[in-house]
C-alpha cells in the first residue's frame, strides 16, 4: 500500500530514465488507488456497525418507553443523545425529536440514514472490491429507506429499524459468505469491529457515570442485542452490574469488547502488521488486559477502563489510518442531488 520510490535515470540515457520516470508514477498512482479502496472498505464496515448498532439503541428505547409509559421521555431522549455525544441542549426533547436527528438525518453520518448513505458511497468507490450482492444489499436498503421514513411518521418507526437491522446483518452475513478472505474482506471486518468496540463504550459509560438520565441495566442490554445470549449464559435477564461484565469479557459473544479487539487484532496480524505496530499495539494491549483482568475488580476500575479503550481504539484508527491511507489531500465522494 506504500507509495513505490522510484529511482532517477542516469544523464544522458534519456529512454531509461523516462521508463523509470514513468513506472514510478504509475506504481505511485496504483498505490494511491489501493490506499483509497482501503480506506472506502474501512469506512463502509464502520458506517454499516454504527447504522446497526443505532439502530438497536433506539429501538430498545423505544420499546421501553411503550412498556412503561410513566417513564420520563425528556429523560430517556437525553440519555439517547448522551450515548451517541449529541447535545440535548436545554429545551424538553421528545422521541420524534429524537429519530429526526439519530435515524432520519441523510446529513450527518452520526444518524442511522446518514450513515447508511456514507457506506453505499464508500462501496461505490471500492465496487470492484465488494460482491455485487454486498452492493445490491446496500443500494437497496439506501433505496428503501425513503418509504420506510415515510410510513415511520405514521405507524411508527419499528418497519424502519427493523428494516436496518435486518439489512446490517445480511450485508455482514455476504460479506463473510461472498468475499475472500483476503485483504478487502479484512479492511471491512476490521472497520466493524473498532466501530463496535467504540459503540458498546459508549452504551457503558453513560451507564457507569450513573447521570440522571442513565439507562438500566435491561435497556443496555438489549440495546447492545445481548439480552438472548446472556440470559443463556446467567439463566435470567440482567440487572446488576454482571452485564458490564458480560460486555466487555465475554470471549463467546460477537459483539463483546474482547471479541471485537481480538478480531481486530486478528485482521490487524493478517494485514502484515508487527506487534510493536502503532496500530496494533494499542488493539493487542486493551485485548491481553481483558483476557487477564479480574472480572471481580470490573467494577472498581470500569470508568478507567472505558475511557482507555476508546483511546486505544482511536489511536489504532488514527494509525491505520497513517499507515495504509497515506494519500495526500482530502477524498471528496460524488454527493447525489447535491
Amino acid at each position: 500500500m506504500t507509495s513505490t520510490q522510484g529511482r532517477a535515470g542516469t544523464p544522458g540515457n534519456t529512454t531509461h530514465a523516462g521508463t523509470t520516470q514513468a513506472s514510478t508514477t504509475q506504481g505511485s498512482a496504483n498505490d494511491v488507488i489501493l490506499s483509497r479502496i482501503a480506506e472506502a472498505l474501512t469506512w463502509t464496515g464502520r458506517y454499516v456497525e454504527r447504522a446497526d448498532a443505532t439502530g438497536r439503541i433506539l429501538d430498545a428505547y423505544l420499546h421501553r418507553l411503550l412498556e412503561d409509559p410513566w417513564r420520563d421521555e425528556d429523560v430517556a431522549c437525553r440519555s439517547l443523545y448522551a450515548i451517541l455525544g449529541v447535545d440535548a441542549g436545554t429545551d424538553p426533547v421528545d422521541m420524534q425529536q429524537v429519530l429526526d436527528h439519530l435515524a432520519f438525518d441523510a446529513r450527518s453520518t452520526c444518524a442511522i440514514e446518514g450513515a447508511l448513505g456514507a457506506a453505499r458511497l464508500n462501496a461505490r468507490s471500492a465496487r470492484e472490491a465488494v460482491s455485487s450482492e454486498m452492493w445490491e444489499c446496500l443500494n437497496s436498503t439506501w433505496h428503501a429507506l425513503a418509504d420506510q421514513r415515510l410510513a415511520a411518521r405514521r405507524t411508527g418507526p419499528y418497519a424502519y429499524l427493523e428494516l436496518v437491522r435486518r439489512r446490517a446483518a445480511l450485508f455482514f452475513g455476504l460479506a463473510d459468505s461472498t468475499m475472500s478472505r483476503d485483504d478487502s474482506w479484512r479492511f471491512v471486518v476490521l472497520g466493524r469491529s473498532l466501530e463496535r468496540v467504540d459503540m458498546t463504550v459508549r452504551l457503558l459509560s453513560v451507564r457507569v457515570l450513573d447521570a440522571p438520565h442513565a439507562p438500566d441495566w435491561p435497556t443496555l442490554l438489549s440495546a447492545s442485542g445481548a439480552d438472548e445470549a446472556y440470559a443463556r449464559v446467567y439463566g435470567g435477564f440482567g440487572d446488576t452490574a454482571r452485564v458490564a461484565e458480560f460486555l466487555i469479557m465475554d470471549r463467546e459473544f460477537p459483539r463483546s469488547v474482547l471479541h471485537a479487539l481480538t478480531t481486530a487484532e486478528e485482521c490487524l496480524a493478517a494485514l502484515g502488521r508487527p506487534r510493536q505496530d502503532p496500530a496494533r499495539r494499542p488493539i493487542g494491549r486493551m485485548r491481553t488486559r481483558l483476557e487477564y483482568l479480574d472480572s471481580t475488580a470490573l467494577e472498581d476500575v470500569l470508568p478507567s477502563l472505558l475511557g482507555e479503550l476508546q483511546a486505544s481504539c482511536m489511536a489504532s484508527a488514527e494509525a491505520v489510518a497513517e499507515r495504509f491511507f497515506p494519500y495526500q489531500g482530502p477524498v471528496e465522494w460524488a454527493q447525489e442531488g447535491a
